[in-house]
Formats: structure tokens, sequence, C-alpha cells
């Protein structure tokens, strides 16, 4: 017979209690337990991802060294004409910038004195040669009586004295008519050369004398250098070397010429020798006066493998490159040959094949052996 009463309310509490402190002994019996163990994992080396700075492939280039220069361009030839005569300025039709070609007429003088001056001389010359035909036909008449008995042998020295003084004179004033036609020819001046007129020093209406610059006339097609080179680096350059330069204002652009003179004194102040390089022009896209400045090539290589002087390390007087192969970085030793310190490469003449990157630069943390990620290729 079960016995459904309730329990008092003095032991009611006793059972919460109870479970409470089952589940605390249950979990400080699971607290005891040890804890499981990590699998075990073997070490895995780092991979540097590379930059696209950091890499460069050997290439094949040509390498340079070169002698930096400087200096003025100048036509090669230009010509400053100066009037030969005296007379007012009719005509200066050409102005600064134009071209023209050799004969082409820039400037006319008014040739009024010049004409008449020329009338002057031709009618003195046809009364020299008046002369002159008189003075002949008088030494034929005293030939003549000579051979007669008529005269005496001096009179016959005297007609022949006549005859060669009418002669020179005549000569004379052919001379003189000559220097009078060539004065008329010069009162219109022609332009010596093809070129450019850069400058026109009168105008029409001004007065100009003998000596007087008119016009100066500039040829751009073949310009001059005029490169100031240390009295030291003279024995490393020579006739037929390659210059290369760079003007203001071409950007880019890069103009060649070639070492055709040297000059063969030093200036007293400085002690530099001028040496002059001749620049083609076909284009005239340079002008006389500009400043170049370039370098003159000393010595010059066929197509090599070159890296950055960057790249190169020294590991116990031994010169190396980092390489990669695969994935992985190796210290290759290498062979140099010509070096160009302005462009920041150097040949390598054994040790590395064209196309075989190497580091461009030294970084913490890469040495042989280091796993590296080579950066994505473009394109």
């Amino acid at each position: 017979m079960q016995n459904n009463q309730p329990l008092p309310p003095s032991k009611r509490w006793m059972i919460p209690v109870a479970i409470v402190v089952v589940i605390a002994v249950a979990g400080g019996v699971m607290s005891m337990r040890p804890a499981p163990k990590p699998a075990e994992t073997k070490d895995t080396p780092a991979v540097m991802e590379l930059a696209a700075g950091d890499v460069i492939r050997v290439a094949a280039r040509d390498l340079r060294v070169q002698l930096p220069v400087s200096g003025a361009l100048n036509a090669q030839n230009q010509a400053t004409v100066k009037s030969k005569v005296a007379g007012e300025v009719r005509e200066a039709p050409i102005a600064e910038g134009i071209r023209v070609k050799r004969g082409d007429v820039v400037v006319r003088l008014d040739t009024a004195d010049l004409t008449a001056r020329l009338g002057a001389q031709d009618a003195a010359l046809d009364d020299a040669r008046a002369r002159f035909a008189l003075a002949t036909k008088n030494r034929e008449n005293n030939n003549e009586l000579l051979k007669q008995k008529f005269i005496s042998q001096n009179a016959l020295d005297t007609a022949q004295n006549s005859v060669e003084l009418a002669q020179a004179a005549v000569k004379s004033a052919s001379a003189q008519r000559d220097i009078a036609r060539r004065a008329l020819d010069d009162a219109v001046v022609r332009s010596p050369i093809d070129g450019i007129i850069s400058k026109r020093y009168v105008q029409a209406g001004e007065k100009a004398a003998p000596d007087m610059p008119l016009f100066v006339v500039v040829d751009l097609a073949r310009l001059i250098l005029e490169a100031q080179v240390p009295a030291s680096e003279i024995p490393r350059v020579q006739a037929g070397q390659g210059v290369t330069f760079a003007v203001d204002g071409f950007g880019q652009r890069v103009f060649t010429g070639e070492v055709v003179r040297i000059n063969p004194a030093a200036e007293a102040g400085s002690r530099a020798i001028t040496v002059y390089v001749a620049v083609a022009n076909p284009d005239n896209a340079l002008r006389s006066g500009m400043y170049a400045k370039g370098g003159i090539t000393l010595n010059k290589s066929t197509l090599v493998p070159a890296v950055p002087i960057s790249a190169l390390r020294q590991t116990d007087g031994v010169t190396t490159v980092f390489k990669i192969d695969g994935n992985k970085v190796v210290e290759q030793v290498v062979k140099l040959g010509l070096r160009n310190d302005d462009d920041g490469l150097v040949e390598v003449t054994d040790g590395l094949a064209i196309g075989t990157p190497v580091l461009a630069v030294k970084l913490d943390g890469i040495k042989a052996g280091s796993l590296v990620k080579l950066p994505a290729s473009k394109g």
C-alpha cells in the first residue's frame, strides 16, 4: 500500500540541493580529464611574394661608356653679308625667318650714281681706244717713211712708244669700266648660300656704306656642337666617335652627331679643350644658339647580357647575383664587362643567360635558398 502523503516541508528543500551537488561533482570529474593533444604539424618554409620592381630578366643591351659634354649649337655654314658699295637702300624685301636660296635678291641699293659712273668709264674707254688707234696708224706711217729714209729710226721709236702708251691707257680704262660695272652689279645684293635669314640690319630708305652689314643668312642643314672637355679626358677622345645629346624642349628625343675635330689648344682660364661635333639637321628642328647636353661615346659593346648595377653583390671578393630558379633564390657567380654608371647597367660576360630572372635590388630577409613567388606577368 503506497504512501502518497506529501513530504514534510522541512525535507522538500533537500531534493534540489542534492541535484545541484550531483551536477557539480560530475563537472569536477570531467574537468579532471586530460585535454586532447593537438595534431602535430611540420614547419613549412615561408614564401615571399616579390613585387614587379624587385625582379628583372637579363636582357640583351648595347652598352656605351660616355664622356658627359655640353655646349652651344652653331650653324656650320652661315654668312654675314656686307655692302660693297655706298647707296640708299631701295628694297629689303625678305624678313627674318624667311628661307632663301643662293642667288636670291635680298637687298637692292639705288643705282643712279653707279650708273652714271659706269657711263663715264665707258666714255673714258672709248677715248683710250681712239687714241690707241691713232697711235697705231702713226706708227705704220712712220714705218713706211723710215723705209724710204724720210725719217730717222728715233722718230719711229717715238711712234712705237706712243702706241704702247695708248695701249696701256686702253687697258686701264677697261679695268676702270669693269670696276664700275661690278659696283653696279653689287648694288643688287644676293644670298651667297641656301639658308634662312636670321638678321636684317637695314630697311628701305636707309643709307648703306661699304663694309656695312646688311643681313645674316644661316644654313641649318648642318650644325656644329662646340663642347668643352677637360684636358685630362682628351686622350680618350678622337675624331669619328659618336655623340648623343638632348636639347630642352624636345622631350625624350635624342639627337646624334660625330666628333670631327679637336682644338689643339686649351682655354686659358678653364684649361678645357673644345671638341667640335658635326650634327646633321635635315628637318631643321635644331636652331643655331641652342644649348645641348649629352655625351661622347668612348666605348660601345655589341648586344650583350646586362643587369642593373644594383643587383650585384660582393661575397668574399667574388661578384654574385641572386637569380631565381623555379621559386628558389640561387646565388650565382658572374663575370663582368663594360659598365655604364649613367644608365646603371653592367655587362655580364659569364654566369647568366639572357632571360634569366634576377633580383634587381637587395631585399631584407631574402638569402640564398629562400623561396619566392614571382610577380604575375602582364599581358
